[in-house]
């Protein structure tokens, strides 16, 4: 990749794409980390005197306005962590904001609206890429989470101007790789979540490298009804059910110890407020499987006792109710409390973790699809386009 660092980049103004899809309630940000993970990359930019004009999606508004998906809320927590100004445009593109970035003095920040306002985003349509990049002299992209999607704002740009990674893309790619190249051996692989549909091109990629796969939430249900149990209300993927023995009869031929749960904490519905240890064998009428149990954390714990590397994506139950997050906290613990290095990615596996936790991995992923395309051996397009 281009890096920024290795571009001479001066009294220029320079279109930077960041992720700030950011969890909002009421308009308030509740989780700022993705924000502060894009200062590095501003804050370097303002340091040689450039002008910086930020643009980003948040959630999606379906190629049109809605407030619900505004950035301007950014606007007073990025001036905060920065300690600057920063100015804001109603629109991505059009000459409000055309006029904005021609009057954007060296040091000046602007905010863009919402990319995905514009249905020429999602379309990757060369018009609105142009008009995008209208005024700028240099792109950034520091969206490593966007880049598995060919959008105007992360590839069409990237085409018209000159373009280089930001601070944050190259952290997500260097950590992420060394799980995909050479890892250290023992790699433990935990895998948790709702859909092991989403994860079985991330399997059969790092199948011949992994020495340990430990499995939980609703992912291992179906893992379990794939070996016979009776998973009553517990959530499943029954499509996936053969899919799932393949990968089992897979890891067995290559001598991987797959880790199973032995007992699961069970309710009667998401919301119940009492939580029933039992063997996973056992489960009656009514019952669903909502967290991992204390035999089960023991046994994981051991597992990961003396892998070198370990990625985590997934919770471990479901992390919404707290009476089901102990198998995700006690899973975080036993990660860190091994010697290895340790990359940890999900935002509701992230989102489930205290912030002191969040700072003992060797590395804390924010990029969601894209980790899981990137270490599947896929092509991102918005990385190769820096090449």
């Amino acid at each position: 990749m281009k890096k920024i660092q290795d571009a001479d980049i001066s009294n220029k103004k320079v279109l930077v794409r960041v992720d700030y899809n950011v969890p909002m309630d009421g308009g308030t940000i509740t989780d700022d980390e993705r924000i502060k993970a894009s200062l590095e990359t501003i804050n370097y930019l303002l340091s040689k005197n450039n002008s910086v004009i930020i643009c980003s999606h948040l959630g999606r508004p379906e190629g049109r306005p809605n407030i619900l998906f505004s950035l301007k809320p950014i606007v007073n927590e990025l001036e905060m962590l920065i300690k600057k100004s920063v100015q804001f445009s109603d629109s991505c593109v059009g000459a409000e904001r055309d006029r904005k970035i021609q009057n954007l003095k060296t040091g000046e920040i602007l905010l863009l609206e919402n990319v995905r306002f514009c249905t020429g985003e999602e379309t990757n349509d060369p018009t609105f890429a142009s008009d995008l990049a209208k005024g700028c002299d240099v792109y950034i992209n520091d969206a490593f989470s966007a880049s598995h999607r060919e959008h105007a704002s992360i590839v069409g740009v990237a085409k018209i101007i000159d373009s280089y990674a930001g601070f944050c893309l190259q952290k997500e790619v260097e950590n992420l790789s060394k799980i995909l190249i050479e890892p250290k051996r023992p790699l433990a692989l935990v895998l948790g979540g709702a859909k092991i549909s989403d994860k079985i091109d991330l399997l059969d990629n790092l199948i011949d490298k992994i020495d340990t796969l430990i499995l939980g939430g609703a992912i291992a249900n179906t893992f379990l009804l794939a070996k016979g149990l009776m998973m009553e209300k517990s959530v499943v993927e029954v499509s996936s059910v053969e899919v799932v023995k393949e990968i089992l009869k897979n890891t067995n031929d290559r001598n991987v110890d797959v880790f199973l749960p032995e007992d699961v904490l069970v309710g009667k519905s998401v919301d119940d407020n009492i939580a029933v240890d039992k063997q996973s064998s056992l489960l009656v009428a009514n019952e669903m499987i909502l967290d991992i149990g204390e035999s089960t954390i023991m046994q994981n714990s051991n597992g990961l006792q003396f892998a070198e590397t370990i990625f985590w994506n997934g919770p471990m139950g479901y992390t919404e109710n707290p009476i089901f997050r102990n198998g995700t906290i006690a899973t975080a613990k036993a990660i860190i409390s091994s010697s290895a290095f340790s990359v940890v990615g999900g935002g509701d596996t992230i989102a489930a973790l205290p912030g002191n936790m969040k700072e003992q991995f060797g590395y804390v992923s924010m990029a969601g699809g894209a980790s899981l395309e990137f270490l599947s051996g896929k092509t991102l397009p918005g990385v190769k386009v820096l090449e």
